[in-house]
């Protein structure tokens, strides 16, 4: 997901796309700890995701908190 298509999201969107972000890279490191992946890169992919939505709510939290 591109950084162009988290910003056009919601609040409430990005908290799911959080929890659904999560959810997907602790299946992905459990199925890799059983038998490896054909394409571990996709852990690095899902971590990096991850990292940039959090990256927006904390952006949008500290902007909320200056304007008010």
């Amino acid at each position: 997901m591109k950084n162009s298509e988290i910003v056009q999201l919601t609040d409430k969107e990005l908290l799911e796309r959080v929890e659904e972000e999560r959810n997907i890279l602790v299946k992905l490191k459990i199925n890799h700890s059983v038998s490896p992946l054909e394409n571990p890169h996709g852990i690095k992919y899902s971590r990096r995701t991850l990292a940039r939505i959090l990256t927006e709510v904390h952006k949008r939290k500290l902007t909320n908190k200056l304007n008010s």
